[in-house]
């Protein structure tokens, strides 16, 4: 079966934060609550030191940025002299985005060696142009840890804030003709050497770092503005054309991109400082370490305020964390004449559909698309929010704009006829989604899912099986775990007549996903057919019990009180096995 809640553009993600039994009963919150859950004022007012402590462990735990940092600053004003208070009330303010530099003072003078509180120090002192002390700070950070890839990026750029520029580039050169993060380190000498006025030098050191391999938007963007001011426009438009095929965001970006070819996007060494923390916040974010990312990118934002792709990603770390109020927040404060805009105006109204406001999640992208006619992935991101919303023939007629909008089509945007074509399917329109489902596939022959869902669809409806089958099994071969994929396989299997094949997948199937109600009324139907009248039974019992949607509910009742009753069947092509089942379902 398709999986009806799977979305080509969806991301999605998974909060699991644990929840301390003492602090949930302490705020009068259920425990085992889900969620990030903001502690507002007058619902929960603890006092004294040790109260703003547990208060602010249990907000931090919830992810609520503000509350903790509101809390463990109430602690460390209840008790000044506490070592980890400092240090919570510190990492709580930069978390939050506040001006952690007075904190982080403090934290040096217990803590000397402490990362962050060296770079926000650092951050303050280079952002006034003091780049002496922040040579120092950055000669005496540990190469431990993240210390290895960010110690000798940000000291490079410390001396280039001075002027420094060969012994900027000297500190770099040995570790990008080294073994491990050679790429990040051939791309920032190449930025330093693009600074100090050296083209020949920072092109050998671009190149190095293209060689590397894992180009980024960002790391394409600062190719390609070096290639246009070396006259090279074609080479220019030809980099962000390539990285453009990634996405419909980078799409939108890449096409603003492309109008300011020649724009710097490192202008002073604290911006450079910035990017290398951007570097390393994405590479962190990879990894899942994203309160450690957070804090990094909080960071660069304090050296360099309207970094748009810093605020991209800050804002992305938020909503996975479900921190839809604060991620809106920082997207709505990117500047509209950046060229990252359009994609945080689209990211925006994701949020805010997430945050129940969809109206005005709708009112953006209208915004967004009236601004720019030339581009579709606006609507087409309105069609998915309006299909989420089980909006489907409103879904259909925004992807119906969108595709209006499309030049000839290119292989990335199979996703909007596979989501056009679900919409359509859902609003009982199967001609017009069958000929998008097969679009997509023209555009991407090897899509599992579009696959899925049109082998599914013709195996529900007794049509095109064995053309449904190979379909399927192609898909299974992509995804072979997908448990709503190999539903499909038992499937069409079973409308083929096929009733042992079929409850082999099946029952692999109900292993993967164990509580989806079609999928086990499925294996119901299977069962029956082989004879397994009381498994069948508990099959369908189950799928009962699982929500299944309302118009299926009076039809496996009736296989309880009656049994499988199948009307006549006609012989499917390719059935070698007799007739094609049509289920009461």
């Amino acid at each position: 079966m398709p999986d009806r809640d799977h979305s080509p553009r969806t991301l999605s993600r998974v909060a699991m934060l644990p929840l301390a039994l003492l602090a949930a009963c302490a705020s009068g919150l259920p425990a085992g609550s889900s969620g990030p859950l903001p502690i507002r004022e007058g619902r929960f007012q603890p006092t004294g030191a040790y109260g703003n402590y547990l208060a602010g462990r249990f907000a931090a735990s919830e992810t609520d940025t503000v509350a903790a940092a509101r809390f463990f600053e109430r602690a460390l004003d209840a008790d000044p002299a506490s070592p980890e208070l400092l240090t919570r009330a510190f990492h709580a303010a930069l978390a939050d985005g506040r001006d952690a530099a007075p904190l982080a003072r403090r934290v040096l003078q217990l803590q000397p060696t402490s990362m962050l509180a060296t770079l926000v120090v650092a951050a303050a002192e280079a952002r006034e142009g003091r780049f002496e002390p922040v040579e120092q700070r950055m000669r005496a950070l540990p190469r431990q840890g993240a210390g290895q890839l960010l110690q000798p990026l940000m000291l490079a750029w410390a001396l280039a804030g001075r002027g420094q520029w060969e012994p900027a580039l000297a500190t770099l050169r040995p570790l990008a003709e080294g073994a491990r993060f050679r790429g990040a380190f051939a791309l920032h000498a190449g930025l330093i050497a693009d600074l100090a006025g050296r083209p020949a030098e920072a092109e050998r050191w671009y190149g190095l770092a293209v060689a590397e391999g894992g180009a980024s938007l960002r790391g394409v963007e600062i190719q390609a503005s070096f290639a246009a001011r070396q006259g090279r426009l074609e080479d220019a438009r030809r980099l962000l054309a390539e990285i453009a095929t990634g996405s419909d965001d980078i799409a939108m970006v890449e096409a603003r991109l492309a109008r300011e070819l020649e724009r710097r996007p490192v202008t002073s060494a604290a911006d450079g400082m910035a990017e290398a923390l951007l570097a390393l916040g994405g590479a962190l974010r990879q990894q899942e370490a994203s309160e450690f990312a957070l804090l990094l990118l909080r960071v660069a934002l304090l050296l360099r305020p309207d970094f748009p792709a810093a605020k991209l990603m800050v804002a992305d770390l938020l909503e996975g964390d479900r921190r839809y109020e604060a991620a809106a927040g920082v997207l709505a404060r990117v500047r509209r004449d950046s060229p990252y805009a359009p994609a945080a105006r689209v990211r925006l109204s994701v949020v805010l559909d997430r945050m129940d406001r969809t109206d005005a999640a709708i009112g953006e992208l209208e915004a967004l698309a009236a601004d720019d006619p030339s581009r579709a992935e606006p609507l087409a991101r309105l069609g998915d929010i309006l299909r989420g919303r089980q909006r489907f023939a409103e879904a259909a007629r925004a992807y119906d704009r969108a595709v209006e909008r499309l030049g000839p089509p290119e292989r990335r945007q199979w996703t909007l006829y596979y989501a056009r074509g679900i919409a359509l399917e859902r609003s009982k329109d199967w001609p017009r989604a069958e000929a998008d489902f097969l679009r997509a596939l023209e555009l991407s022959p090897d899509q599992p899912y579009v696959l899925n869902y049109l082998g599914y669809t013709w195996a529900d409806q007794g049509r095109e099986l064995a053309r449904a089958k190979r379909m399927i099994e192609r898909a299974v071969e992509l995804r072979p775990h997908d448990g709503h994929i190999i539903d499909s396989l038992g499937w069409v299997l079973f409308r083929m007549g096929d009733y042992r094949g079929a409850v082999r997948w099946l029952e692999r199937a109900v292993e993967l996903v164990p509580r989806d109600p079609v999928i086990n009324d499925h294996l119901g139907d299977a069962y029956w057919m082989v004879g397994r009248h009381t498994e069948a039974q508990f099959q369908w019992r189950r799928a009962l019990s699982l929500s299944p949607e309302a118009e299926e509910i009076p039809k496996i009742e009736a296989k309880l009180r009656h049994g499988l009753v199948l009307p006549p069947a006609s012989v499917a092509a390719g059935n070698t096995q007799g007739e094609a089942p049509a289920t009461s379902r």
